[in-house]
């Protein structure tokens, strides 16, 4: 009875297993869905000129004329594993993998925001932003070269889909003051290829936004992408090519026309937001814990500037699912770059023996995955 009493007291290595078990039951479950968007990604390229959204399938037409329907799950499964690997890493430097941080790491690792939602939309490219953003968590921060490499993941991101300027260009930025201009303080040098960086990004997304739209004919753009189909027949994952032809008022029309029905969904997202309590209530110990009130303001602001970021997405686009769990995984990210800055005390970590808090980690472990415009 007594070792029944512990296990339920502390079951996180028990659930560590089930939220591995769900992440494989969504993949079978995704990769029996037809991949409508994140194939025609891979078919489109710079055949006619500067093109938006066409990094990847540019870098995809260097390798094979081809491009079959199984590339999307390999290619997408690859970088998923790559981010799992660099997260664990990640969350190993920063924390530790003792049984004290075992409630916050399935708490971030087990949220239906995180992996499990990054598995459902296998082949969307919102993981890319969320794996170099790691990787820049990572790699040391001592000098301005911290500063281009972060412009140069930036950009990249950009060229694989401009919406990242929203989605996690501001978090990159943000890691930046925190880890750089926070701990080596600001000179004449490091703030001009800040500014610069910033010019640089800015300019790129408007170039992409407003000069990446594909000039020719619709219907010679369906024909040059049949031909890089193994299997022209189906055009059934043609049907969003008109997307490189949308200007963005036609984008805010069609968000705003949803509006009514997907606002719906803002309930779920707030609880869904809710049972990650025990993980909310310890960042904000770790804000609170820090050793400079500088600090403490800069990093709030920081928070307040990536969710602005988030909100100009759902006016202007109604993937409404995708944004909130990026806006999550930010948060996540956030979470570690702000332990990395001087404390002033310990902080207490998730209780892994109290009720609530099982509770809500069973409740979120649970949760499959929140989806691509709905909940679920």
């Amino acid at each position: 009875m007594s070792l029944d009493l512990r296990f339920w007291q502390n079951p996180w290595r028990l659930l560590l297993a089930i939220n591995a078990a769900v992440m494989l039951g969504v993949f079978l479950v995704k990769i029996r869905l037809p991949p409508y968007v994140p194939y025609i990604h891979l078919l489109v390229d710079y055949h006619y000129g500067f093109t938006k959204r066409a990094l990847v399938g540019a870098i995809v037409s260097l390798f094979t004329d081809k491009v079959p329907v199984w590339l999307v799950f390999a290619l997408a499964g690859a970088i998923w594993l790559v981010t799992l690997g660099l997260f664990a890493k990640l969350f190993r430097r920063t924390f530790g993998f003792d049984d004290a941080h075992l409630p916050l790491f399935v708490f971030i690792a087990g949220s239906p925001f995180f992996l499990k939602n990054f598995m459902h939309t296998l082949g969307h490219f919102d993981i890319y932003g969320c794996a170099l953003t790691i990787v820049l968590l990572l790699i040391p921060a001592r000098s301005i070269a911290y500063v281009l490499v972060a412009a140069l993941m930036s950009v990249v991101l950009i060229l694989i889909h401009h919406i990242f300027v929203l989605m996690y260009v501001p978090t990159i930025a943000a890691i930046v003051v925190l880890r750089l201009y926070l701990v080596q303080g600001v000179t004449p040098r490091n703030a001009a290829a800040g500014i610069v960086a910033l010019a640089a990004v800015g300019i790129l997304f408007l170039v992409a936004q407003f000069a990446g739209t594909v000039d020719v004919p619709y219907d010679e753009f369906l024909r040059h992408l049949r031909d890089r189909m193994v299997d022209p027949s189906r055009t059934d994952l043609l049907q969003f090519g008109y997307i490189w032809y949308q200007p963005l008022s036609k984008e805010i029309t069609d968000t705003w026309a949803r509006m009514p029905s997907n606002i719906l969904g803002i309930p779920v997202f707030a609880l869904l937001i809710w049972l990650h309590a025990p993980l909310w209530r310890y960042f904000a110990r770790l804000i609170g814990a820090l050793g400079s009130d500088l600090h403490r303001k800069v990093v709030i602001a920081a928070i307040m500037m990536i969710s602005a970021g988030y909100l100009i997405m759902f006016a202007v686009v109604f993937d409404y699912s995708r944004w909130i769990s990026n806006w999550a995984v930010c948060m996540f990210l956030m979470l570690h770059a702000v332990k990395m800055l001087p404390s002033s005390k310990d902080v207490p970590m998730i209780p892994p023996d109290d009720r609530g808090t099982n509770t809500f980690g069973w409740v979120v472990t649970l949760i499959p995955r929140v989806g691509i415009v709905r909940p679920f």
